[in-house]
């Protein structure tokens, strides 16, 4: 089943998407109790298809990645956070901080899994039974603030104002029986920057749950962003970074194209 949030008529509201292009509409919350009905709708803007208590980025989990930055694959996963105001809508603007330096901003396609079901120390064999669905992401990170700025810590180049895109839509986990073989590939103005399957992962989706919830409570609707395929402007020689004006889009086979473009913040 593939679940969009839009803008309704009364608010943000949820509807499935049918085969043929219609959507019914959903009653109840995503994730949680919901079903969907027979009642037609027709869909206003599409926003983020899951409103996140957390989100959490896995770094250097694709061996291409670790490779192009020449460093060794993690013994364990890479934990980060991005800060739930970095949410952002598919068609929405990335928007460039203007209020500190903010030179080096850069793109990262990546799978989204959401969580459906709460739990924690969750073993591998029953970690996929703790997943509503899968979206598409853009992991958008300021370089200067992750390396440079930062004082060796991630969150402040990664959580600014709309740095996580998602979307357009979510994926239910029937529909994405191999997370581990899904092609992913990024563009910039048409150009493509990225082309990776995540079968280059070196922790699948079932280890990044059974790690994340070790002694940690995974709540429903939590976003796990697992990583980048190599590719990103960072990496080439010399490095690109985004500038206004610039169209991103991600696509993951079997799941959606993610399209947003890049602004510099209004005044």
């Amino acid at each position: 089943m593939k679940l969009i949030r839009h803008l309704g008529p009364a608010g943000p509201a949820w509807a499935a998407l049918e085969i043929d292009g219609t959507a019914r509409e959903i009653v109840g919350e995503v994730p949680g109790d919901f079903h969907v009905t027979g009642t037609t709708v027709v869909p206003g803007a599409l926003l983020a298809p899951v409103v996140p208590p957390n989100i959490f980025g896995i770094g250097l989990n694709y061996g291409t990645h670790a490779a192009e930055l020449g460093r060794p694959a993690p013994e364990r996963p890479m934990v980060f956070m991005k800060g739930t105001n970095a949410l952002q809508h598919p068609g929405g603007t990335i928007d460039v901080p203007h209020a500190l330096p903010c030179d080096e901003v850069d793109y990262e396609g990546e799978l989204a899994v959401v969580i459906g079901r709460a739990g924690r120390n969750i073993p591998r064999a029953r970690a996929l039974d703790h997943v509503l669905g899968y979206t598409v992401a853009n992991d958008i990170s300021a370089r200067d603030w992750q390396f440079k700025f930062g004082g060796g810590q991630f969150c402040q180049g990664k959580s600014f104002d709309t740095f996580c895109p998602l979307g357009p839509v979510l994926v239910t986990r029937d529909e994405v029986p191999e997370p581990g073989r899904l092609r992913i590939r990024t563009t910039v103005n048409g150009e493509l920057r990225q082309d990776g399957g995540t079968d280059d992962m070196i922790f699948d989706v079932p280890a990044l749950i059974e790690f994340l919830s070790a002694g940690k409570l995974l709540l429903p609707g939590t976003v796990i962003l697992t990583g980048t395929p190599g590719g990103v402007g960072f990496s080439r020689k010399p490095p690109v970074f985004l500038r206004a004006g610039d169209r991103l889009e991600v696509t993951i086979d079997g799941i959606g194209t993610l399209v947003n473009t890049v602004r510099a913040e209004p005044v």
